[in-house]
């Protein structure tokens, strides 16, 4: 062998010029989830009173799989009428028999509701990816879990609850309304009609409209389960059906997650009435990297920051902020994670990132992505294939941008991480608090000193440190700014719904 000639040298994790060969090596056969014992219905009516009733207008609107285009069922689109009726079903158990039931036994219907949650999970998980088209490990193993989890916890606080607010007389509002977004249908439900209803409450809740199969499936476990009439109803529609359950005067509280500018809506339509609200809103998180960061760890942490539900997330930490003398490590760690990364069939077991949530939302991202070429950025994205139907984005990085850019400021709501650099802890932090969100933040470092310096003054309600996307019940969940108002999670969730 010649001085010129480059040996081959075996790929060796710790030597910077041998790369994992991604393209011959990596093929994964097909690993469908089964979906035949699952029962979906041609058309559902309005969940109110304890039973399914047809809207008062007959209107149905069409709810499709967006990993296919094609429909999987129809939903009634209720009215002013409907909704009126859900909240006097809603009152006259609240002031009747629900308001009758010890807060012990209270506390078991919960449980039930958990322990058949449970009991059901695969069926949830694969309705949760058909509706919603998130990956079915991440509804099978992330989801439906912690729905469960989260109607546990707040079963055993119903009887508890002199006991959460030490010296106080808790006591119910009354009738809540809720409204909850697509990305996690069903958790966001648990979130909401969990802890309202250890509190004595009864709800009326609204699911999003391109995902409100698995709410309609958890009506049908209400029945179930033997929950008394009216205590949990559920009608279903797009935003004028929610502006119907803001503004309806016999409704005593309202909890709403969603967009920013939907907040804002409900905010000033609330404002001059009693009626308590809670308000979890949108987000652009920041994700500091330190050079002394375990770059390998960090950049597991980075891909489920951001592509976890394909970016529908709004605590993704869809910016990420990296030390500059580590960045282009980082960078091109990062560019190599993402050819790995499998996009595709929702329930295919190996699917990494799934399907966009609908047309709309698919829409708005390639306007971002087409946004952020035109402000100047360099786009880098997967070489992966994606299926030809359906709604799929390839995993998406935006390096050379500058915090004006409008990718970096405006919530994408989708696959898609800009890139900056920083060089001291204090331009890490200037540049992580500026924008109009605050909700979450992840910082990684080896430094529990740095942990502390940058959580005390990252203006976000929740701060990862070396992790990012843990939740548990027992935890709050809320932002600062324009990210929202109010906390939900933990004893803080059990506050929101209670006179103290």
């Amino acid at each position: 062998m010649s001085d010129t000639e480059t040996k081959e040298v075996p790929y060796k994790p710790t030597s910077p010029n041998s790369k994992l060969d991604f393209e011959s090596v990596w093929e994964y056969a097909p690993a469908p989830q089964t979906s035949d014992f699952v029962e979906v219905k041609d058309r559902y009516d309005l969940f109110i009173g304890g039973k399914f009733v047809k809207p008062s207008k007959g209107r149905y609107f069409k709810s499709t799989n967006p990993a296919t285009a094609e429909e999987v069922t129809e939903f009634a689109e209720a009215t002013q009428k409907d909704v009126d009726k859900a909240v006097k079903a809603a009152r006259k158990a609240f002031e009747g028999e629900w308001s009758k039931i010890s807060a012990k036994e209270r506390g078991k219907y919960i449980y039930r509701i958990a322990r058949m949650l449970q009991e059901r999970a695969r069926e949830f998980a694969v309705l949760e990816s058909m509706d919603g088209g998130k990956p079915i490990r991440e509804s099978r193993d992330v989801d439906i879990p912690l729905v469960a989890a989260y109607f546990f916890y707040y079963a055993g606080w119903a009887d508890k609850l002199e006991y959460a607010f030490p010296g106080k007389k808790p006591k119910p509002l009354g009738v809540c309304g809720q409204i909850i977004p697509w990305n996690f249908p069903l958790l966001m439900l648990a979130w909401k009609i969990a802890p309202a209803l250890a509190c004595g409450n009864t709800v009326v809740l609204k699911p999003a409209e391109t995902t409100s199969l698995t709410a309609l499936k958890f009506a049908e476990l209400v029945q179930d389960c033997g929950l008394p009439e009216g205590v949990v109803n559920i009608v279903t529609g797009a935003g004028q059906t929610g502006a119907e359950i803001v503004n309806h005067k016999d409704i005593d509280k309202i909890a709403f997650t969603g967009s920013t500018q939907v907040g804002k809506i409900i905010q000033k339509s609330l404002a001059g009435t009693d009626k308590k609200y809670t308000l979890e809103l949108g987000g652009k998180g920041a994700l500091v990297i330190f050079e002394d960061a375990p770059i390998d760890q960090a950049v597991e942490g980075i891909i489920n920051a951001i592509y976890f539900n394909q970016g529908h997330v709004c605590c993704a930490g869809s910016r990420l902020l990296v030390q500059e003398g580590v960045a282009d490590k980082v960078i091109q760690k990062l560019k190599d994670r993402l050819e790995t990364l499998v996009v595709g069939d929702p329930l295919d077991k190996n699917t990494d990132i799934g399907a966009i949530n609908s047309k709309e939302q698919f829409e708005t991202i390639n306007k971002y992505l087409e946004l952020g070429v035109e402000e100047g950025a360099d786009i880098y994205q997967s070489k992966c294939d994606i299926p030809e139907n359906g709604y799929f984005i390839r995993p998406t990085l935006f390096t050379n941008v500058s915090q004006s850019n409008r990718v970096v400021q405006e919530e994408i709501f989708g696959p898609v991480l800009t890139v900056q650099t920083f060089r001291t802890a204090d331009e890490g932090i200037e540049k992580a608090n500026n924008t109009p969100y605050g909700l979450a933040s992840g910082v990684w470092t080896d430094k529990g000193s740095k942990i502390f310096q940058m959580g005390s003054k990252m203006r976000s309600g929740v701060i990862w440190a070396n992790t990012y996307n843990k939740f548990d019940p027992t935890s709050p969940f809320g932002g600062y700014k324009e990210s929202g108002v109010g906390r939900e999670g933990g004893l803080h969730g059990l506050a929101a719904y209670t006179k103290i």
